[in-house]
This record gives structure tokens, C-alpha cells and sequence, in this order.
């Protein structure tokens, strides 16, 4: 039996001393949270702070897990989980992965966001009050297949 492989990604909330949201502009997708791989070794934890400094230049501080995403097929499938973070600093740095940083209006952003699949996550996210999302869904086109409340 061959093992399959998914993908672990965090995804994160962070919010400014106004309540604007943090979101970079990647260059494919277009203005999303910052977003990325968990590297070996590395836990969720880790991979948020890490993620979001090096999409942004600002520190912050896992709170909250607020939902888990099943990309499932085409390859390579994925599992996203989606934080909340405190900023603790920084400021506005870009990368290879993000060319620009911004700070918007929650009423803006899902406005800003143009790939269909982080428009819906963030929709979920920005929704998600108590407890933990779940949530499965296909691409190409994008399907949401489960939703539950765990």
C-alpha cells in the first residue's frame, strides 16, 4: 500500500490595534493571508510565526486555531490550518513571496481577494467564532464538499 502525501499549510488571521487585517499580495494568487508550507521538523505553532515574518516582516504569536481545510485532489492534496494571531512588531517588508504588504477593513478584503478558493477560506475564517471550522473541498472547479462544526 502506498502512502499518500498531503501538504501541511497554516494560514493566518492577524489583526492590527485598528482591526484591519494583515494581507500580502502573492504573485500568483493575488492578495491573500499569509500563507505556507509547515517545514520538517517545525510545528503548527512555529509555522505561523515564521510564515508570517517571512511574508510580511511583522512578528506575531499563534492564539487560536480557528479552522482545518481539506484540499482534496488534484495533487498534491493538502491540509490547511487556519490561526489566529496576535501581532507583538515589525513592519511592512515584502519577499519573493509577497510583493506587496497591506493592512485593510475587513468590508475590503474579501473585495481585494480574486483566487476563488482564499476568498472562501477567508470568508470561513473571518466567520469562525467559537470552536473549530472544518471544512473539505475540490478544485478545479472549486466544490466545497463538507462543512462541519467540531
Amino acid at each position: 500500500m502506498e502512502r499518500p502525501l498531503h501538504a501541511v499549510v497554516v494560514t493566518v488571521v492577524v489583526r492590527d490595534e485598528e482591526g484591519r487585517l494583515l494581507l500580502i499580495r502573492h504573485p500568483l494568487r493575488g492578495w491573500e493571508f499569509p500563507q505556507g508550507h509547515v517545514e520538517h521538523g517545525e510545528d503548527l505553532f512555529e509555522a505561523v510565526g515564521r510564515e508570517v515574518l517571512e511574508e510580511s516582516g511583522y512578528e506575531v504569536e499563534a492564539e487560536r486555531l480557528l479552522a482545518v481545510f481539506s484540499k482534496i485532489g488534484p495533487l498534491p492534496s493538502s491540509v490547511v490550518f487556519g490561526f489566529s494571531a496576535r501581532l507583538k512588531g515589525g513592519e511592512a517588508t515584502t519577499s519573493e513571496e509577497s510583493l506587496e504588504v497591506g493592512w485593510f477593513d475587513e468590508g475590503l478584503v474579501c473585495d481585494l481577494v480574486e483566487h476563488p478558493v482564499n476568498r472562501d477560506r477567508i470568508k470561513k475564517l473571518l466567520a469562525q467564532q467559537a470552536g473549530v471550522g472544518y471544512f473539505s473541498y475540490r478544485m478545479s472547479p472549486f466544490a466545497l464538499i463538507r462543512t462541519e462544526e467540531i
